[in-house]
């Protein structure tokens, strides 16, 4: 009997109940001002609420590259290659199209940024803000990434 509800819990309940976690690679782009530093932030296209540039893994890049890959189409960011290391991760809730959500866990990776271009794929769709790691942390949702903000 032993066996088989192991076999029961290992095959059926557990994948259930401990659905493995997608991965997406976000940007954590800073500058440095006379004040301090700064971070951007960026709104999400569906529900406007801050965050920081991420996506989906793309072929043949690794998550650093990635990250800025997002951080370019999102948010118009030049820079040079960030750290192949990320400094943090955070987890969140992605609500899906069909209205599902997913547990995402987001490799974060530091952009110094170096320029802003104002014509970039997503212009119109999302706003942009610098601001203080410690305003940063304030308007973004996600508990994981506001302790990663406040490291900066």
């Amino acid at each position: 009997m032993t066996k088989w509800l192991r076999k029961i819990w290992n095959e059926v309940a557990r994948p259930i109940f401990l659905r493995p976690q997608r991965v997406q690679f976000a940007a954590l782009c800073t500058r440095e001002t006379p004040d301090g530093p700064e971070v951007l932030l960026i709104t999400s296209r569906e529900t406007r609420r801050w965050i920081i540039p991420k996506g989906w893994p793309v072929d043949g890049m690794d998550g650093a590259e990635t990250a800025l890959q997002e951080a370019w189409e999102e948010a118009g960011v030049r820079a040079p290659n960030p750290s192949k290391d990320p400094i943090g991760r955070y987890t969140y809730d992605k609500i899906l199209k069909d209205g599902t959500a997913c547990s995402v866990l987001t490799n974060v990776y530091r952009v110094d940024v170096q320029d802003l271009e104002d014509d970039f794929p997503e212009a119109g769709k999302r706003e942009r803000v610098w601001v203080s790691p410690s305003i940063a942390a304030e308007r973004v949702n996600e508990p994981e990434l506001r302790d990663l903000l406040l490291q900066v």
